[in-house]
């Protein structure tokens, strides 16, 4: 079995989502799981994770609904204002939700490269007393400072996205490697292999090129803290469904069969209690 810990869905307008620029022509159109569903049983995909592509809580209770009528989705990462003084209240709201696992806030788009220390986000996140996880959207600039964040809250389960974005355009690995080694130190913190792609060369990149990054990531985390994500749709800019699934089959082929089924299945029912 494989659980997809990473994908989106939307009914597309630009408005709404403003993030998809000119460039991402093939990411404006809805997505929905017809599209999923069907990508998915080509590549033996069994299960899959929603995850929020806006800021909205209406966003989150359409992920929800969503989920709620289609058993091959196992969970939803949603969003919720983390930094109003309600947020909690709120928050109760949401727990009774079965498919509800976890929040994320889109701190790589904040303007301030140090928003994650707030004291309001820091209140919001440790207001969800390890009741849902925390998923960490970020770039590579932001690893120190999420380190100081992940330490200010060591009960909370973290699961850190597309392994902090390094810059594998341009093929460098440090400091992101030994930032990201650093992180990895900390125990209830997951990391999930996806939206490597993108951050390559969308017409160029090959397996090989990213492979050293996924090895970098799995020594630092090992197999039980490492999750297959797709990043679908979003990863259509660089690929398709199955040619990623089959991308990283091939890098965790001399692993052992239990660290496979870790990164492919055990990590993400483990991280999101599913």
């Amino acid at each position: 079995m494989i659980i997809d810990a990473h994908h989106h869905f939307w009914r597309y307008t630009p408005a709404e989502y403003n993030w998809i620029g000119p460039h991402m022509g093939i990411l404006r159109r809805d997505y929905l799981p017809a599209d999923l569903k069907r990508e998915m049983d080509q590549a033996g995909v069994s299960q899959a994770i929603s995850v929020q592509a806006r800021q909205s809580i209406e966003e989150t209770r359409f992920l929800l609904t969503v989920a709620g009528q289609h058993d091959f989705l196992a969970g939803v990462v949603g969003w919720l204002p983390l930094t109003d003084p309600g947020f909690e209240k709120l928050l109760e709201s949401f727990l009774s939700e079965r498919k509800f696992k976890g929040l994320r806030h889109v701190i790589q788009d904040e303007g301030d490269d140090f928003f994650i220390l707030r004291e309001d986000f820091n209140r919001g996140v440790a207001a969800l007393r390890n009741r849902v996880v925390y998923d960490i959207l970020i770039f590579e600039r932001h690893l120190p400072q999420t380190i100081q964040f992940v330490d200010r809250h060591p009960d909370q389960v973290f699961v850190l996205d597309h392994l902090a974005k390094p810059r594998i355009r341009d093929g460098l690995l440090s400091p992101w490697r030994e930032r990201l080694r650093e992180l990895a130190r900390r125990p209830q913190v997951y990391c999930k292999i996806s939206g490597m792609a993108t951050e390559a060369n969308w017409n160029r990149w090959t397996p090989a090129e990213l492979k050293p990054y996924f090895d970098i990531a799995l020594e630092a985390f090992g197999p039980k803290r490492l999750m297959f994500g797709s990043d679908w749709p979003v990863l259509r800019l660089a690929g398709e469904y199955g040619a990623w699934v089959d991308t990283v089959r091939g890098w965790i082929g001399k692993l052992s069969a239990a660290e496979q089924r870790w990164i492919l299945e055990g990590t993400a029912r483990e991280a999101y209690r599913l």
